[in-house]
């Protein structure tokens, strides 16, 4: 007869099944997370409620930074051609966020329509206000991955800055700070918005703009002073990725750091085209985010509850809970053995509790606390092997064109014509050139049938002192007809990759067709 005990049980343990992460992400918040926000007011104290746009939405991109850092011309750079509602200009030229989306012709939707339009994930901006017309203004519709731009004002703005900041950061997927290399000075209301997005520091890069116009070493005493501006707003500003360069298509005053500047500017170009394929980890790592956040609200608030009185001495009680909320956070804290940096900022929910009534808060209810747990102790364990398994479908999901294409292939890609790319345009063999040198070593290893054993060969490649992970790598790039010996070609080749590695190059994953000796390669029929 009590058969329902065992059956419910189970259905506790057995998580959901999900086709896709999207899914799973819009079930799991719909029916275990919201419940939860809706009965403390979550959305009224933090951030509004999720939509399915949020979980569907592409990657996007919010740059932020104090006025003419180099943002309208940096986003220009990315795309390599004007787009709709551009200003570029000395003077701060937009007071308004500005999103470049993909689409398949160019134009403009305003910003009142945008944020109303449900397949858009914008429409929860009117929680801040009035904001489409002063803030959200325009939305340019080009070939690109999304970018949000937002530009410190010199007038009141009439809204939460940060807080409309801290909304984006909790929706996109990277955020980069720019910095003009000759003004590092950090505004108050720039300090504030750092310290908005200190929440999402895992998503911040840093960009030192304009830097081709500062000498090589004057560029390392800025490099200096920026980290330390960074460090007395965010905990670790040394585990926060820092790019230095010049985005915008005009020639290098100071040239001398082009090559820098190359590498930085692959990294960045990297990382951005990483956010397609990591976009479902990030949003399964919000949800968590998100869920924490949530329970400790619902401690909170409860715990606030019980602590009124019923009847008389409301207002004297209400003062007494807020301004004691430090130790109403501390004990919650060791009660649920809950990490500090789960707890909402505290000054901050202390203005917030201001405004309401706390009588009409609700007590615990744990069958909602316990459906969130479930959430992250089962269900979220499933989505982790389906996010693995679209990541392995879909492996070449990358953010294409404008600059991303003029840096891939051809003479102008990073690092082409050095290292193992040395020689890829020429005629000759470029191993030739000190073939002369190491056929002398080759002939002195007691070669039998023109061939050197690998124990005579790894006697000459260890005196370079590589790890031997690394000359693994270089003996199998060698020896191409894998018979575990290396002829005067191959021996060559493989002295070759050595002098490439010592002289700091990565090594090839598979051999270059230009670095194949001239015996090895095909004839085509």
């Amino acid at each position: 007869m009590f058969s329902w005990l065992g059956t419910d049980d189970r259905r506790k343990k057995d998580p959901e099944v999900f086709q896709t992460v999207s899914e799973g992400l819009k079930k799991l918040y719909k029916t275990k997370l919201l419940p939860l926000e809706e009965h403390y007011k979550f959305h009224e104290f933090h951030s509004p409620a999720l939509e399915d746009a949020d979980f569907d939405n592409k990657p996007m991109i919010l740059l932020v930074g104090q006025y003419s850092t180099g943002k309208t011309s940096f986003i220009r750079y990315l795309l390599e051609q004007d787009f709709p509602g551009m200003r570029i200009g000395p003077e701060p030229t937009t007071d308004s966020f500005i999103a470049v989306m993909h689409g398949t012709m160019e134009g403009l939707i305003p910003g009142n329509a945008l944020v109303v339009d449900p397949k858009k994930p914008f429409r929860k901006l009117n929680a801040f206000g009035n904001l489409p017309n002063p803030v959200l203004e325009s939305i340019s519709v080009i070939d690109t991955p999304g970018i949000l731009s937002g530009e410190k004002q010199r007038i009141s703005r009439g809204y939460d800055f940060a807080a409309v900041l801290e909304w984006f950061a909790e929706r996109v997927d990277r955020i980069i700070l720019l910095f003009d290399a000759h003004k590092l000075d950090i505004s108050d209301e720039f300090s504030e918005v750092i310290k908005a997005l200190k929440n999402h520091e895992d998503k911040i890069r840093v960009v030192l703009n304009k830097a081709d116009q500062i000498e090589t070493q004057q560029l390392m005493r800025v490099y200096g002073a920026l980290m330390w501006s960074l460090g007395k707003i965010v905990n670790t500003p040394e585990v926060i990725r820092v790019y230095i360069g010049s985005f915008w298509s005009h020639p290098l005053l100071i040239p001398d750091n082009r090559k820098l500047f190359e590498a930085e500017e692959q990294d960045l170009f990297k990382d951005i085209q990483s956010l397609p394929r990591n976009a479902a980890l990030r949003k399964l790592n919000d949800l968590i985010k998100r869920a924490r956040l949530a329970k400790v609200h619902a401690y909170i608030i409860s715990s606030l509850k019980k602590d009124m009185p019923s009847v008389f001495g409301k207002e004297n009680k209400k003062k007494e809970l807020i301004n004691s909320l430090g130790e109403i956070y501390s004990r919650i804290e060791k009660e649920h053995q809950i990490s500090p940096g789960d707890f909402p900022n505290l000054k901050k929910m202390q203005e917030q509790l201001q405004a309401h009534d706390l009588n009409k808060f609700q007590p615990l209810k744990m069958k909602l606390l316990d459906a969130v747990d479930d959430m992250l102790a089962h269900d979220i364990a499933q989505l982790m092997v389906l996010v693995r398994q679209e990541e392995t479908q879909r492996p070449n999901q990358v953010v294409k064109g404008g600059a991303f294409e003029g840096t891939m292939n051809g003479p102008f890609g990073h690092g082409y014509g050095e290292g193992a790319g040395e020689g890829i345009d020429e005629v000759e063999w470029v191993v030739a050139r000190d073939k002369p040198m190491y056929d002398e070593i080759f002939y002195t290893l007691s070669p039998v049938n023109g061939k050197v054993t690998g124990a005579n060969a790894k006697k000459e490649m260890v005196k370079s002192k590589l790890p031997n992970t690394v000359l693994g790598k270089i003996w199998k790039l060698a020896d191409i007809d894998n018979d575990g010996m290396l002829d005067d070609e191959e021996f060559a080749l493989a002295n070759h990759l050595i002098k490439v590695k010592l002289e700091g190059h990565e090594l090839p994953s598979e051999l270059p067709a230009h670095l194949v000796p001239p015996s090895k390669r095909k004839v085509p029929e």
